[in-house]
C-alpha cells in the first residue's frame, strides 16, 4: 500500500499540473487555432471528402491566368505544387531561400540572402517587378493547410487554397491592403500592442531610408503597434506604387544589415507590413 501511494501521489501531481497548464493555455489554443471550426470542418471532410485538391470552376471557360499573383518563400524541401494545382488562375512567384549548389533548375527563383523569413522574398518580388506588377498581390506562406503548420490561416481548415479562393479582390483594390487573418489573436489584442519587436529604435532604423512624405506618422514611432499575425496579406498594385522602389530596397537592405537574426528580423516586418502599405499602426 505504501508503494502504491508513493507512486500514485507524484502521478496525481503530474496530472493536476498538466491540466493546469492546459487550462491556462486553453483560451489561446481555442481562439488562436480556431479549434471548434477546424474540428467541425475536419469531421465533415471525413465523410464527404476534402475539396482542397479540386480546382475552382473556370467561369470564363478559358482557364486563363488572371491579373493577380501569389508570392511566397520556401525552403528547398517544401512541396509547393499545390499552388499550381489548386490556384491555376493565379500567377505565382515562389522563392527558394536555400537553394542547394546542385540545383540546376534555371527557373528557380531565389533571394539575395536567406534572412528575414518571408520578408526577403516579398521585398525581392516587389523590387524586381516594380514596373510590371499585377493588379493584386497576395503574400502567403508555403504550407497549404494543417492545424499545426498553418493554424494562422483564417479558414476552417487553415487552408491557403480556401483563403485565396474566397479573397474578395474588389475589396483589396478599394482598401489597398488586406490582412488575410481577421482574428486579432495573436498580434493585435490590446495586450500585444506594446510591441516588444518594434520599439522606437527599431522603427527608426527600418524607416530611416524610406520616404516620409507619403505616409504620415512614419517619422516618430507610435506608442502601440499591432497587426494580426502572421505576415499573410494582399495588396493592390496602386498601393504598392505609392512608395518609390527605393523604399522597398531600403527595407530589404535593413534586413540584410541588421544584427537581428533571421527570425527576429522577419518578426519585425511581420508587425510593419500594414504600416509599409499605408495603414495605421494599429
Amino acid at each position: 500500500m505504501r508503494w502504491t501511494l508513493r507512486f500514485a501521489l507524484p502521478a496525481l501531481v503530474l496530472v493536476i499540473t498538466l491540466f493546469a497548464v492546459l487550462y491556462i493555455k486553453y483560451d489561446q489554443i481555442w481562439d488562436q487555432y480556431n479549434a471548434p471550426a477546424y474540428a467541425w470542418a475536419s469531421l465533415q471532410n471525413t465523410f464527404r471528402g476534402s475539396t482542397l485538391d479540386n480546382p475552382p470552376p473556370i467561369l470564363d471557360g478559358e482557364g486563363k491566368v488572371e491579373d493577380k499573383v501569389v508570392i511566397m518563400a520556401k525552403v528547398e524541401s517544401e512541396d509547393t505544387d499545390w499552388v499550381a494545382r489548386n490556384l491555376p488562375d493565379w500567377q505565382h512567384a515562389i522563392y527558394t531561400v536555400n537553394p542547394s549548389p546542385n540545383n540546376n533548375n534555371n527557373n528557380t527563383l531565389t533571394t539575395p540572402l536567406n534572412k528575414g523569413h518571408e520578408s526577403m522574398a516579398y521585398l525581392t518580388y516587389i523590387i524586381d517587378h516594380y514596373t510590371s506588377l499585377p493588379s493584386t498581390l497576395a503574400f502567403i506562406h508555403p504550407h497549404e493547410s494543417g492545424f499545426t503548420t498553418a493554424w494562422h490561416t483564417d479558414t476552417p481548415l487553415h487552408s491557403n487554397t480556401d483563403a485565396l479562393r474566397s479573397l474578395r479582390l474588389p475589396f483589396v483594390q478599394q482598401n489597398g491592403y488586406a490582412n488575410l487573418r481577421c482574428n486579432w489573436n495573436p498580434g493585435c489584442e490590446y495586450k500585444h500592442r506594446k510591441n516588444a519587436h518594434v520599439n522606437a529604435e527599431v522603427w527608426k532604423a527600418v524607416f530611416k531610408g524610406a520616404s516620409k512624405s507619403l505616409f504620415s506618422g512614419v517619422e516618430e514611432a507610435p506608442e502601440e503597434v499591432g497587426a494580426a499575425c502572421c505576415a499573410q496579406f494582399a495588396v493592390s498594385r496602386d498601393r504598392v506604387l505609392e512608395r518609390p522602389k527605393s523604399d522597398y530596397e531600403a527595407f530589404r537592405q535593413w534586413v540584410v544589415d541588421t544584427d537581428k537574426s533571421d527570425a527576429q528580423s522577419g518578426r519585425v516586418l511581420e508587425f510593419l507590413w500594414h504600416v509599409i502599405f499605408g495603414m495605421e499602426a494599429v
